[in-house]
């Protein structure tokens, strides 16, 4: 499950980078709101896989409250859920290879 959870962190962080400096410029610069329908679209869908999947993770991983919220708030911001990603998962033992 924490293989999928970070190849869905991963996903929803592009995500939201193309919206906010893809989609959204193209809609506001160029007039053409067409890309932010499709690529809103998946972000909406990828962040909720996100939120679900780390509802779902922290009693598994022991996370506490406040790594819980860190990895919440994490969805929101541009960036960081690569640096989340990085910090939280990056001595995993199901991720080693």
């Amino acid at each position: 499950m924490i293989k999928f959870f970070k190849l869905i962190a991963t996903l929803e962080g592009i995500s939201l980078l193309l919206l906010f400096f893809v989609a959204m410029p193209i809609k506001y610069i160029f007039e053409h709101p067409l890309m932010v329908k499709y690529v809103g679209w998946a972000h909406g869908l990828l962040f909720i896989i996100y939120i679900v999947l780390a509802t779902v993770l922290k009693p598994q991983e022991r996370w506490n409250f406040k790594t819980y919220f860190l990895v919440l708030i994490a969805s929101l911001i541009p960036f960081a859920t690569f640096v989340m990603e990085a910090k939280l998962l990056k001595n995993h033992p199901d991720l080693k290879s």
